[in-house]
């Protein structure tokens, strides 16, 4: 596996650093840290050069640290300073070159502790990537996991709805973790619904039917949980679940992306900002 983590010498940028550690651990991956240093174009101004070159002299003395992190836990990793406009098309570029199994990124630090704040780097990538994303949440690097331990998959049950179900199930085959699915069952998202028992039984129908998936997919997998959460909301039916140390949640686009690109829909940002485990967004399937 190859992971290209997007570095800010921030304590975002930490929290990236700190997952991508955990996860090269768990999948035995390469990582290269990228630091995208902002183009300076020619204006006629003396010194506009001089002062592009130390930019990038910076950014690779503070990518040097977070080489040195990764190292010191046992990881391979190697850094990269790049000049571009923008730090997300430099860095999908980037991925896209490596082959990338992942982008790597943490989260803004401008929201409640715990959960995930979307910035304007993140933001860019969970509408446009052909990669999947890894997101830390906020604070991630003051207590990260060593490794994982199981991955949760939050399935859909809305017919045309896109299904992480596939991507989460390599993921944990390649590490040999548990696997868990996740139905969010609210009131709001199922007003097709004729009634609450209707609604039960449909989202029950949908998880067996992943479960099912699941089972012919990984047939010497211990153990495969399939779980139904309820609420009145999104938010009440996540307060239902029980994150434990090395979880890892595996969620899909909206049904409206473009093929093999990511478009975080609005359910995914609330689970997002309903959840503190790191979170991987997929792109949607051809």
């Amino acid at each position: 596996m190859h992971l290209t983590v997007g570095y800010l010498a921030t304590p975002t940028g930490d929290d990236g650093v700190a997952l991508a550690s955990a996860l090269a651990k768990t999948f035995d991956a390469q990582v290269d840290v990228v630091l995208v240093v902002r183009q300076e174009l020619p204006d006629g101004h003396p010194g506009r050069a001089e002062y592009q070159q130390l930019l990038i002299e910076r950014g690779e003395e503070w990518i040097s640290r977070a080489i040195d992190r990764l190292t010191a836990n046992g990881v391979s990793a190697s850094s990269t300073v790049m000049v571009g406009e923008s730090f997300a098309e430099s860095l999908v570029g980037f991925a896209e070159q490596k082959d990338s199994d992942l982008i790597v990124v943490g989260g803004a630090r401008d929201g409640f502790f715990g959960g995930h704040t979307i910035g304007p780097v993140t933001g860019a990538l969970l509408h446009s990537s052909p990669i999947p994303v890894a997101l830390a949440p906020r604070g991630y690097a003051d207590d990260p996991d060593e490794t994982f331990a199981a991955v949760t998959a939050a399935v859909p049950t809305r017919p045309g709805d896109d299904n992480p179900l596939p991507f989460a199930i390599t993921l944990a085959s390649a590490a040999s973790l548990a696997i868990r699915m996740v139905s969010l069952v609210s009131s709001e998202n199922l007003t097709e619904a004729a009634n609450a028992r209707e609604v039960r039984q449909l989202q029950k129908a949908a998880a067996e039917e992943n479960l099912a998936v699941a089972a012919r997919a990984l047939p010497d997998a211990p153990e495969i949980e399939s779980r139904v959460a309820e609420g009145m909301t999104l938010e009440s039916a996540l307060k239902k679940l029980r994150w434990d140390d090395g979880d890892l949640l595996v969620v899909g686009s909206a049904r409206f992306a473009a093929p093999r690109r990511i478009f975080l829909g609005s359910t995914a940002a609330r689970i997002l900002a309903g959840v503190d485990v790191p979170v991987i967004v997929v792109p949607k399937a051809d």
